[in-house]
């Protein structure tokens, strides 16, 4: 049998054993880059997704830590769908997609990864980029680290 190693992924797996939201806390850090916050919304942030499933893998998520939707009042709720629009504007510009997974998975049943709170999941899709590895090991390939995507968004942005 052969190994792929991907160390990179036990940073994953014991985020899940750490207490607190990380969608609370690393907006309140005020270290935007290092905590791939790329833009900062009245009531909502556009962050990278730390393990993302393809490269430019983002996430919007209110400052208001809440799991439902329905709890966001109207002013917090547009402004999310505008960071919606505006994501999807610079991902199209800067990173040239073919198409565009955006959801919301509200709960842990769902898939929710971070189900305490709400948050968007934008995901760029490429021609081909599904392949064997998903399928057969279990293992995901992302051809772009993830300080490089980050630069290359925020540069556009401003």
């Amino acid at each position: 049998m052969e190994y792929l190693w991907a160390p990179w992924r036990i940073e994953y797996i014991r985020k899940g054993e750490e207490g607190g939201c990380i969608l609370c806390q690393k907006p309140q850090e005020n270290n935007d880059e290092a905590n791939l916050i790329l833009c900062r919304g009245q009531y909502n942030f556009i962050m990278f997704n730390a393990f993302p499933y393809n490269p430019g893998h983002l996430m919007i998520a209110p400052y208001k830590h809440t799991a439902d939707l329905q709890d966001l009042t109207y002013e917090e709720a547009k402004d999310h769908f505008d960071l919606i629009k505006r994501a999807l504007a610079l991902l199209k510009e800067v990173m040239k997609p073919a198409s565009f997974n955006i959801g919301l998975n509200i709960g842990k049943v769902a898939g929710a990864g971070i189900a305490d709170h709400l948050h968007t999941h934008i995901v760029p899709r490429w021609h081909g980029d599904t392949n064997f590895m998903p399928v057969m090991f279990n293992t995901k390939v992302v051809s772009e680290a993830l300080a490089d995507t980050y630069r290359k968004l925020k540069t556009k942005l401003g």
